[in-house]
């Protein structure tokens, strides 16, 4: 299923009533909350529309963060909802207010977070590792004073033995054996006891 760009809601509300209905004006106040200080807040049709705007964006966000989204065909109608309002605003001289002006900027702010969050959830490439299996040691920092000699790295191929002799003596070599490892042998043959 397609998603539904949820911005196209204002802009449609918005295209309603400037065609279907010419005496409705979006600056004139719609009604007056009173607040705790004693004063009205007189809230206009365009106002309304914008709180509607910018709380369906934040559900476009939140939408588009999902990590199963269809980022593909969300970028697309939301670039075609921004254009359409775009058009509308440059060549409508009905649609030529500020009201309608933020409308198509909520939508591209839609269209452009869309996208950011799209190259943010690209996987990141793995660590570059050397062939033979080792990391490579970043660069040491020059030194400015005299050079020092490091001190020698023990060789930690070879356990560590408290006895003289044997920590002397050279590894003893693996020699293959498949019949004494577990499961490698056949199982020992059984004759039948004679009659």
């Amino acid at each position: 299923m397609v998603s539904f760009p949820l911005l196209l809601i204002p802009l449609a509300i918005y295209n309603i009533i400037v065609f279907l209905m010419p005496g409705v004006s979006l600056e004139q106040p719609v009604v007056k909350v009173p607040l705790i200080s004693g004063a009205e807040w007189p809230l206009t049709l365009g106002e309304m529309l914008l709180a509607l705007g910018i709380i369906l964006l934040l559900f476009e966000l939140i939408k588009g963060a999902r990590p199963g989204a269809k980022y593909l065909t969300d970028h697309f109608l939301s670039l075609v909802v921004f254009g359409c309002a775009a058009a509308e605003f440059l060549l409508l001289p009905r649609f030529a207010s500020s009201t309608f002006f933020l409308l198509a900027l909520l939508a591209l702010v839609d269209f452009l977070s869309g996208v950011a969050l799209r190259t943010r959830r690209r996987p990141e490439p793995a660590p570059a590792v050397a062939r033979a299996g080792r990391r490579t040691a970043p660069a040491a920092p020059p030194q400015t004073g005299p050079v020092e000699a490091a001190p020698p790295t023990p060789d930690r191929s070879q356990p560590k033995s408290l006895d003289g002799e044997t920590a002397a003596a050279p590894p003893s070599p693996e020699v293959p054996s498949p019949e004494l490892q577990p499961g490698n042998s056949a199982p020992p043959r059984s004759d039948p006891p004679p009659h």
